[in-house]
Formats: structure tokens, C-alpha cells, sequence
């Protein structure tokens, strides 16, 4: 098993792509804790621990990263705000970077100090195709956001790669997920809208929580010590289209 005893912190494990690496983590010998804001989404979650936890509390989310030690921390919790920039606000904006960003500047803050003293460490952050890779229509704050968690990724990488510690983001394309279905019901037309986001992808589907689960079992393995700084693109051509 690829993470055999090696301790997890995962945010936003409930549902989607962050319960699918929490399982996957599990499967692979890892000690999960698993944490997400709706403790309910965490039943029948196969880990060592799961635990209720708001991110953008920056006291609780410590206290809990430090109790845990991780070796690895994967962080998950994110947000979509539709919209051009002439329809983005300024409460969407300042929750955006609250959640999608200062909770990762957070977390890394709390885990860094006690990987650095184990002797290293790796951070997997989920960011997004649509940041500073490539723009989405009608992702202003998300996208600024998302390209925020790279610039951040590729700091941390350089500060402290000397220290053993490595810090890669995923950069996902449409997946499948309950947080996607909201949206596209919020569209209005629930298999329009579908259709409309599968036609954007080269590969003619979005992509599996699974999919983005496995690579992030990579990044946190020792199979990737050579690897840190990095965006790793996994959305089914779109970027490249």
C-alpha cells in the first residue's frame, strides 16, 4: 500500500472529489482524518477520524491540523461563484478567498512547522483548470481564486523544498460531484446545461472523482518525491484544447 502509516489531514472529505481521496487514502494505509463543515456528510466514511470542522476558523482548523501531525495535508474545501466581474460582489469576492485561499494559507501555516521537524511532508491543494491555466466563462472570483491557490502552492514549494517538504496543487476540469449539480441545476435547465458542459470537454464527458482521488494517492505518496511546485493539469484535454 502506497500511503501505509503515513497520517492524513483532508479538508471537505463529506462529498465529491475530497471524500473520493479520503477514501482512496484509506484504501492505500493511510491514517485519514477527514473533516468537513456538515459533520453528517462524514457517516459511513471508512477513516480512523472524522470531525466537524469550519476552515475559515482559524483557531479550530489549528488546533486541529496540530492534534493530527499530519504527513500529508490535502485541501479540498472550495467554493463556485458564477458570474463576470461586472456581476461578482464584493461579499462573493471576500468569501471566495476566505474559503477557496486563506483557508489553505491557514492550513499549510498550522502543518508546516511539524512536518519540517518530522523531517518532511507533502501538501496536495486542489485548485482548478480555470485559474491562470486557462479562463472559464462566467468564473471571475472562482477563477482569481483558483489562481491564487497556485501561486501559493509554488511559494511554499520553493520556500521549503530544502526541508523536505513538497507542495503540488491538482488542477481539475469539470467533475462530477454533488457541488457540480447544484450548479447546473441553478442553471435551469438541468440536461442543457449538462450537455453543455460535457461538450466542452474534449474527451466528451467530465471527469470522476475518482480520477482526481488517484492522482492526488500519487502526490502523496513517495512514488512523487521528485515532484513539487507544480500544477498538474487533469481535465480531459480542455486546456489543451
Amino acid at each position: 500500500m502506497r500511503l501505509q502509516g503515513k497520517k492524513a489531514f483532508i479538508t471537505a472529505a463529506g462529498q465529491g472529489i475530497g471524500r473520493a481521496i479520503a477514501e482512496h487514502y484509506a484504501r492505500e494505509g493511510a491514517i485519514v482524518t477527514a473533516t468537513d463543515l456538515k459533520a453528517d456528510l462524514l457517516d459511513g466514511l471508512d477513516v480512523a477520524k472524522t470531525m466537524a470542522l469550519d476552515v475559515t476558523d482559524k483557531a479550530a482548523l489549528t488546533a486541529a491540523i496540530e492534534e493530527a501531525a499530519p504527513d500529508i495535508l490535502v485541501n479540498c474545501a472550495g467554493f463556485v461563484h458564477g458570474g463576470t466581474i461586472l456581476e461578482a460582489k464584493d461579499d462573493e469576492f471576500d468569501f471566495a478567498f476566505n474559503l477557496n485561499v486563506r483557508a489553505q494559507f491557514h492550513t499549510m501555516q498550522a502543518a508546516l512547522p511539524g512536518m519540517i521537524a518530522r523531517g518532511g511532508g507533502a501538501i496536495v491543494n486542489i485548485a482548478s483548470v480555470a485559474s491562470s491555466i486557462i479562463a472559464a466563462p462566467n468564473r471571475c472570483i472562482y477563477g482569481a481564486s483558483k489562481a491564487a491557490v497556485i501561486g501559493l502552492t509554488k511559494s511554499v514549494a520553493v520556500d521549503f523544498v530544502k526541508q523536505g517538504i513538497r507542495c503540488n496543487c491538482i488542477c481539475p476540469g469539470t467533475v462530477d460531484s454533488p457541488s457540480l449539480h447544484d450548479r447546473l441545476r441553478a442553471m435551469g435547465d438541468y440536461e442543457e446545461a449538462r450537455k453543455a458542459f460535457e461538450a466542452r470537454q474534449p474527451m466528451g464527458r467530465i471527469g470522476t472523482a475518482d480520477e482526481i482521488a488517484h492522482l492526488a494517492v500519487y502526490l502523496g505518496s513517495d512514488e512523487s518525491a521528485f515532484t513539487t511546485g507544480q500544477a498538474h493539469i487533469i481535465d480531459g484535454g480542455w486546456a489543451a484544447a
